[in-house]
């Protein structure tokens, strides 16, 4: 028998918190899926600037109490967007929604102190917007003994699923996404088991090369890598900070704050950009090769999601630091899916499985003791 689909439209606001991807999906919360439209709305300068220093300023637990006040006024802030851009997209799409998946915006996570605050208040988004509204992804898992990320592994098996179906692409896959932080998910095979699904985070994507390109100019990234393609790669730097920092252990969450820029500091901007996307392109390959060891398995296909894959000198060095010549790095775009979007997407699906009482996060993909259900329902109409 057919399990009833869901009309949901997930919401993702990355590490960037440059704005908010929106993704209007169909699916059972199993394995059937349709995308159905995307969309995307940017934060003005002013706001981002309000989110980045408020985040910069969270450094524990402790200054979460004492900067109470200034999230709770920008939580609203951003959940009335929130509430705003939702209904242009719901009269633009005439569309009668089931559930809304509400990610929020991270400023804080530590699993070690089994925190992850997300700004975004679900039972007033709830209110504004008369639906039902999933938020608080993260918390069961880490109340669980997870690492609260990464979340998005069951949808990427589902995605493989179907890319193997439509493009007859075998197993075993990898979906990287590369958004502030680069995650990796391994899908050694199709079975229905969410316990063969392996996920972990594996390095900086975004994150550094955004902050230096903020820093020290106007731009708020590096759009196709071309800053950094005029810069020169100090060796000397580079090679200090590959020895200086080094990722031994692949079962912890990582976050924006576990990494910086002082290596890099007198540096000019194409030079210092030059350098950190070499840096993180190091970590992220060494990342992918530590990733099939600890799983015996290497996938010649590793499909290529966020925003880093748009800039073609960080895939390009990725690629060069590759020691195995036949793992292939393919952008999922060249598959149908639309990588700007597999975020929001997945918050969508994250959302039908929440609301169905299913598991969204396993012991292998953020180390929670068990199967674990996420995501808090907000009904406040």
């Amino acid at each position: 028998m057919k399990k009833k689909e869901f009309l949901a439209l997930g919401l993702m606001t990355g590490t960037s918190m440059d704005g908010v991807d929106l993704s209007l999906i169909k699916s059972d919360g199993l394995s059937e899926f349709t995308a159905i439209l995307n969309d995307y709305h940017s934060f003005d300068n002013k706001f981002q600037s309000n989110l980045i220093n408020l985040r910069d300023k969270i450094s524990c637990s402790k200054d979460l109490k004492k900067y109470s006040s200034e999230i709770l006024n920008l939580e609203r802030e951003i959940t009335i967007y929130h509430s705003r851009i939702i209904n242009n997209f719901l009269l633009k799409s005439k569309s009668q929604v089931d559930l809304i998946g509400f990610h929020g915006q991270t400023i804080f996570h530590n699993s070690n102190e089994k925190i992850s605050k997300q700004l975004g208040d679900g039972k007033l988004l709830s209110q504004i917007i008369k639906k039902i509204v999933v938020n608080n992804f993260r918390q069961k898992d880490l109340k669980n003994g997870g690492q609260g990320a990464p979340l998005t592994p069951i949808f990427h098996k589902l995605v493989s699923k179907l890319i193997n179906e439509r493009h007859k692409i075998s197993f075993p896959l990898n979906i990287i996404n590369i958004g502030g932080i680069t995650n990796i998910t391994h899908i050694p095979n199709d079975t229905n088991s969410n316990l063969n699904l392996y996920s972990y985070d594996i390095g900086p994507g975004n994150c550094l090369i955004d902050e230096w390109i903020r820093k020290k100019s106007k731009n708020r990234f590096d759009d196709n890598g071309d800053i950094a393609k005029f810069g020169k790669v100090n060796d000397l730097i580079l090679n200090q900070a590959i020895d200086n920092f080094g990722i031994t252990s692949y079962g912890k969450s990582l976050d924006v704050k576990d990494f910086d820029l002082s290596f890099v500091k007198g540096l000019s901007l194409e030079d210092g950009c030059a350098t950190i996307t070499k840096f993180s392109a190091h970590l992220i390959a060494k990342g992918i090769e530590s990733i099939s060891k600890i799983n015996n398995s290497i996938p010649k296909i590793n499909l290529i999601c966020g925003g880093g894959r748009k800039n073609s000198f960080l895939i390009k060095s990725i690629s060069d630091y590759l020691i195995d010549g036949n793992i292939r790095l393919e952008n999922i775009d060249n598959y149908g899916f639309d990588g700007d979007f597999i975020e929001s997407q997945a918050f969508g699906y994250l959302s039908i499985r929440s609301y169905l009482n299913l598991p969204i996060s396993f012991p292998n993909t953020t180390r929670c003791k068990k199967e674990t259900i996420g995501g808090e329902i907000n009904k406040n109409f």
